[in-house]
């Protein structure tokens, strides 16, 4: 059967966090995706060569190699939470975002992930999340500009900080609309442990998505609550089939970047004071985790999956890293758009 002549596919790559063990420069990651059948970086971080620095003269040539190598590039480094989640002390993160935002627009780019990093809900020291809300709808706010100027959108990660309906609701809150200034990086896996059934949560914010974390996991009901971890991309219960399938209705580009690691997360549920931290969750949604968690069950029961934990992930990255990448460009290869 004939191609039709504007098909196109989704690119698929790996994010730099998966490949950190191997303590591999910028370069040298690209030549490791050339040779591994990946098609792009996403990098969380850079390990800068002996004696380079990460300015302009660094950046371009990232991305002439890059060129050169037909991989595409995806830029790190933007912050949404305006608090050192440590010490509570308040970060310029405008400062931060526009420094991210400059070196991805040299790298030619239009996005910019951003992950602030918290467990903010896993402990009673922290602000309540409506407080962590407001801080950043105002922070944000005042950024609109400088991101426009610079044709960046800031995709905030969805991570252990906020749900999809609280994304939602501080996109709003900062006036903005989709395809602006801000946007979602959505990592498929993290939404589980936010107590969201990753299919429902990916339709919620389509709109949003400017970058992906593919990542596929398992959840575990125990004693003590559910328990996430990640998988193998294409064996775990993350329904990747339909969430390529809604991502490859959007009018825009996006490329497939495989994050996986190791570590299991508890989710302690039976927890009230916990649970109540989730005002959004419903019974449906809940009961599909349950579901999810069944599901799992019978996959760990088989030996298909296990979690891995985090001391073993050096000694599994690269074999787990090829496979997902195999893997999600099996899946994408049934998709077009």
């Amino acid at each position: 059967m004939l191609r039709r002549k504007n098909r196109k596919v989704f690119r698929v790559g790996v994010d730099s966090y998966s490949l950190r063990p191997l303590n591999l420069d910028p370069f040298e990651l690209l030549d490791w995706m050339k040779r591994n059948g990946g098609d792009g970086v996403q990098f969380s971080e850079v390990n800068l060569p002996p004696g380079r620095r990460l300015d302009k003269t660094f950046l371009r040539e990232l991305s002439q190699y890059a060129k050169e190598q037909r991989l595409y590039l995806e830029w790190g480094g933007g912050q949404h939470i305006p608090f050192d989640l440590r010490t509570g002390r308040p970060v310029d993160i405008f400062k931060v975002n526009r420094r991210a935002a400059e070196q991805a627009q040299t790298l030619g780019l239009t996005a910019v992930r951003s992950c602030s990093g918290g467990l903010m809900r896993w402990t009673d020291e922290a602000p309540p999340t409506g407080v962590l809300l407001q801080a950043m709808a105002r922070s944000l706010r005042a950024q609109k500009r400088m991101l426009g100027d610079l044709g960046v959108t800031l995709a905030i990660e969805t991570h252990f900080e906020f749900t999809t309906f609280e994304l939602l609701r501080l996109f709003t809150a900062c006036g903005a609309r989709p395809g602006e200034y801000l946007g979602i990086c959505l990592d498929t896996m993290n939404l589980l442990t936010m107590l969201e059934d990753p299919v429902m949560a990916t339709k919620r914010v389509l709109p949003w998505i400017v970058m992906t974390h593919i990542k596929d996991g398992g959840v575990l009901l125990t004693e003590n609550g559910l328990v996430s971890f990640p998988v193998e991309a294409g064996k775990g219960i993350v329904d990747l089939d339909e969430i390529i399938r809604l991502l490859a209705a959007l009018g825009h580009r996006l490329h497939l970047s495989l994050e996986d690691h190791g570590g299991e997360f508890l989710i302690p549920i039976f927890n009230p004071s916990f649970l109540l931290k989730f005002p959004d969750l419903n019974v449906v949604e809940l009961s599909r985790l349950l579901s999810l968690a069944l599901e799992s069950r019978r996959l760990v029961e088989r030996e298909d999956i296990a979690v891995v934990e985090r001391n073993r992930w050096p000694e599994v990255c690269e074999d787990r890293v090829r496979k997902g990448l195999r893997n999600i460009k099996r899946i994408a290869g049934r998709r077009e758009f």
